[in-house]
């Protein structure tokens, strides 16, 4: 039992899982922001539009059944704003991860290099076999 216990706290208190908890808590977060700017904002907007003052009286009726499309159309609109921000903040994330690397491949220091006299690539100054070619060097 004891074994198990601490496979348990090993596999709980790794930084993946810990990771993955700040995400959710986040994400949630995120959500609601998302809901309460769809619900405050957006959809008082549409209301002007279609004329109804709540979404949930948007519905239709067919026969004796009601099809409550303003409550879809929210979600909708939830999930198209939380894609928008998730777009840009990968987008952001992505473009600053391209930086960093810039800014590496810049600090790197430069190997000596000749080039391969069979394929002119450049290879390494001390190189017996350019890697383009595999061409036999002197």
């Amino acid at each position: 039992m004891k074994k198990i216990w601490n496979e348990f706290k090993a596999f709980a208190f790794k930084g993946n899982v810990i990771d993955l908890a700040v995400g959710m808590i986040i994400g949630s977060s995120f959500t609601a922001i998302v809901n309460s700017l769809v619900n405050s904002v957006v959809m008082p907007l549409l209301s002007l539009i279609t004329q109804k003052n709540n979404y949930e009286e948007m519905k239709w009726m067919i026969g004796a059944t009601e099809i409550p499309y303003g409550l879809f159309l929210q979600a909708v609109i939830n999930f198209v704003c939380i894609a928008i921000c998730l777009f840009f903040i990968v987008k952001m994330i992505n473009k600053l991860n391209n930086l960093k690397k810039k800014e590496e491949k810049a600090e790197a220091p430069k190997e000596p290099a000749r080039l391969c006299p069979f394929c002119k690539s450049e290879i390494h100054k001390e190189a017996t076999r350019c890697p383009h070619c595999t061409s036999s060097l002197e």
